[in-house]
């Protein structure tokens, strides 16, 4: 297997609420995605809004609510646009799980669930600046 992930796919069992989450958070969805996913491209990869029932009969089992176990995570330019992410998250129907902080390793970074339990962290990481694309490199872009 490469080492690369091209889709992020997040179980729901209210797939139209999550995703007037992520839309109000100014996400904007690939259009004609065939149902029952909603899918929303990134940077190299896409987040894909899949109704529970249906992915448990494509893995064989039932995977459980969004429990922080797998968090997603996305890195930010400077410490304001955390703050902002953050606020921008809660103002939409996220719960605030973390105010914004310095980390313990030099990093600046909060955390929020979307209206389903999945965790996100906002992080500014000064040790691996974002390119100029927004990509994200663990030692720097």
């Amino acid at each position: 297997m490469r080492q690369r992930v091209h889709l992020i796919t997040l179980g729901v069992d209210n797939l139209e609420k999550v995703a007037v989450f992520y839309d109000a958070l100014g996400w904007l969805r690939v259009p004609e995605t065939p149902p029952p996913v909603i899918a929303y491209d990134l940077l190299g990869a896409t987040l894909g809004l899949y109704q529970r029932e249906v992915l448990a009969g494509d893995l064989g089992y039932m995977p459980k609510p969004g429990s922080g176990s797998v968090t997603l995570s996305c890195n930010t330019r400077d410490k304001a646009e955390v703050e902002a992410v953050l606020a921008q998250a809660q103002a939409v129907g996220g719960t605030l799980l973390r105010d914004a902080h310095e980390m313990d390793w030099g990093g600046y970074g909060g955390a929020f669930q979307d209206p389903e339990g999945h965790v996100w962290e906002v992080i500014f990481n000064p040790f691996s600046p974002l390119g100029a694309d927004d990509s994200f490199q663990w030692a720097g872009a």
